[in-house]
């Protein structure tokens, strides 16, 4: 280890920047148009700053977010850069609240800004420090497809296959079972054979629904449906899962590793996605591939695609990596995609800095 990467915390800089979605996301639980994201860099006594980002869903959590990652920082300055101590710490602190919700968000979001400072220390991508070499990665282009109709739906899902995407993303959920049929075969007919379909029920069916709409889509050649139920619902999701042909995949409301060692015992999910933000950041990330591996698991990512790209590069299990480009406007360089495969930047860090003009443009008022 060079002297420079014995880092020390000197401080935690917080911003919050809306920026506008180029393809608004409509899902059966409201539409987003902008991304609320809390901008983390974490200053060092050594000059080397780490950065990341969170997505915090929902403008109205995007200043609590902010402001208790600035209440958080007292306590880590002065540590050492050292991802399993300050994680730690801070399980410590929110142990009677508990490390879910804003607080699991900011304690990721923390261990995400850690990991980056100690890669740049050590002038290596993240991926190469977690003991992996920058690779492609394939991705689905998630953008957009939202519950839009059938009509719009087959034109934007078009448009999506720029850069060479061979998988894309649809959400369902409508009000009736043949509208989601409807928009299922629109979408094929428009992209073809080839390309993989998945679609994302965000939650919005009761189980027998469930039941009832999987097996419908049973024929349609969907890769796989995402969490047609509540995310906390592991019993209806192994219900749904032995009734369906077709593989169901979980993962994105795992808060933390424990959570997901609990839905794979339930049997609810042939696939799995972690959030890099849920379930823990990259410390949370390194805990649930061992599990994946462990139980031969599949392993997607949900959102986050920059530094996602460095997780499913040493994960023995990485399935597919979920693109979206909501972070793309205030990034100096966004994650590249060519032939439908994320491209590691070989490049100390997870790839993150900002473009500080957009971020002026963008600020959070």
């Amino acid at each position: 280890m060079t002297p420079r990467a014995r880092l020390t915390v000197r401080d935690l800089r917080v911003r919050a920047v809306s920026v506008p979605m180029r393809l608004p996301l409509q899902t059966s639980s409201g539409t987003i148009r902008i991304a609320p994201l809390a901008l983390i860099d974490l200053d060092t006594e050594e000059g080397v700053t780490g950065s990341t980002y969170l997505f915090c869903y929902t403008p109205l959590v995007l200043k609590p977010v902010t402001e208790l990652l600035g209440n958080l920082a007292p306590l880590i300055k002065g540590d050492a850069v050292a991802p399993f101590e300050i994680n730690q710490k801070l399980l410590r602190q929110f142990r009677l609240l508990g490390a879910k919700g804003i607080t699991g968000m900011a304690m990721a979001g923390i261990d995400m800004a850690v990991w980056d400072a100690l890669a740049r220390a050590h002038a290596m991508p993240l991926a190469r420090l977690l003991g992996g070499q920058p690779r492609r990665i394939a991705a689905y282009n998630s953008c957009g497809l939202g519950l839009i109709g059938s009509e719009r739906a087959a034109d934007e899902a078009g448009q999506l296959l720029d850069s060479g995407f061979q998988a894309i993303k649809l959400r369902l959920g409508y009000p009736e079972l043949k509208t989601d049929l409807e928009v299922v075969r629109a979408v094929r007919r428009s992209i073809g054979d080839s390309v993989q379909l998945m679609a994302d029920y965000n939650q919005a069916l009761t189980v027998a629904e469930a039941i009832r709409r999987t097996e419908a889509l049973a024929g349609e050649g969907l890769h796989w449906i995402e969490e047609p139920t509540r995310a906390d619902d592991y019993q209806g999701h192994a219900q749904i899962r032995q009734k369906t042909r077709t593989s169901i995949q979980m993962g994105e409301n795992w808060w933390g590793a424990h959570e997901m060692a609990s839905c794979l015992a339930a049997g609810a999910s042939d696939l799995g996605m972690p959030d890099a933000m849920k379930i823990g950041g990259v410390s949370g990330w390194m805990q649930a591939a061992a599990l994946g591996e462990a139980a031969g698991l599949p392993l997607s990512t949900h959102l986050f695609p920059e530094i996602s790209a460095h997780l499913l590069a040493v994960s023995p299990t990485a399935h597919w990596l979920e693109y979206v480009d909501w972070a793309n406007p205030i990034l100096q360089e966004p994650l590249r995609i060519e032939g439908g495969h994320a491209i590691v930047p070989d490049a100390p860090g997870c790839g993150i800095a900002w473009d500080e003009a957009a971020v002026q443009r963008h600020l959070a008022t």
